[in-house]
């Protein structure tokens, strides 16, 4: 039986991080989109397609500058539509590949994808995880990272209420570590229950 599968997604700022790394520490297989991001724009064939479009200064050296894309696509809608357009299918082609090649004993995957809903990604997964936090603490988190506060970085997401309406299961991401595992471990239990019993 394949594992089941869940893609785990949320607010800016709301742990989503931690809370795939409680569900590794959980048991799950585990595997995070942004990773997926990074290597394709380190690959040639990508590389080649924005230089293509945006001309040799957003890859000097033969790497891509990530800061350089950022610029270009922020205030340009139709830039970053082609660039989702670019690199959404074959990061779901890359989630696809990792997920036929689990052990064949894998009872349990999990896919951290921030952009979930907006990229309707959800069909992929017999499960979603919306992990949601406070406003202040997201901002902080936001703030410790060194990215733009929630509202900046958010405004092409849905809100967290909508992330989470959307959502299978919510997880409340606003006390210590070891209360979010215990919740990540409560659900474990109740998503390889639910396999067990089919």
């Amino acid at each position: 039986m394949p594992p089941t599968f869940v893609g785990l997604t949320g607010g800016v700022g709301a742990g989503k991080s931690e809370a795939l790394a409680a569900f590794e520490r959980a048991g799950a297989a585990t595997l995070a989109s942004d990773l997926i991001v990074h290597d394709l724009l380190r690959g040639d064939e990508l590389r080649r397609r924005l230089v293509d479009r945006w001309g040799e200064g957003v890859a000097p050296g033969d790497e891509i500058d990530r800061g350089r894309v950022a610029a270009i696509v922020f205030d340009r809608p139709n830039e970053l539509a082609w660039l989702e357009s670019e690199l959404h299918p074959r990061v779901g082609e890359r989630v696809a590949e990792w997920s036929a090649g689990l052990p064949p004993d894998t009872e349990l995957a999990v896919v951290e994808v921030p952009l979930l809903f907006e990229t309707g990604m959800e069909k992929l997964f017999d499960a979603v995880v919306c992990v949601v936090a406070g406003r202040e603490l997201r901002e902080e988190r936001a703030a410790r990272r060194g990215l733009p506060g929630v509202d900046g970085r958010s405004a092409r997401q849905l809100s967290q209420a909508e992330k989470a309406a959307r959502a299978t299961h919510v997880i409340s991401n606003d006390g210590s570590l070891a209360e979010l595992d215990a919740k990540i471990v409560d659900l474990v239990g109740e998503l390889t229950g639910d396999r067990d019993s089919k």
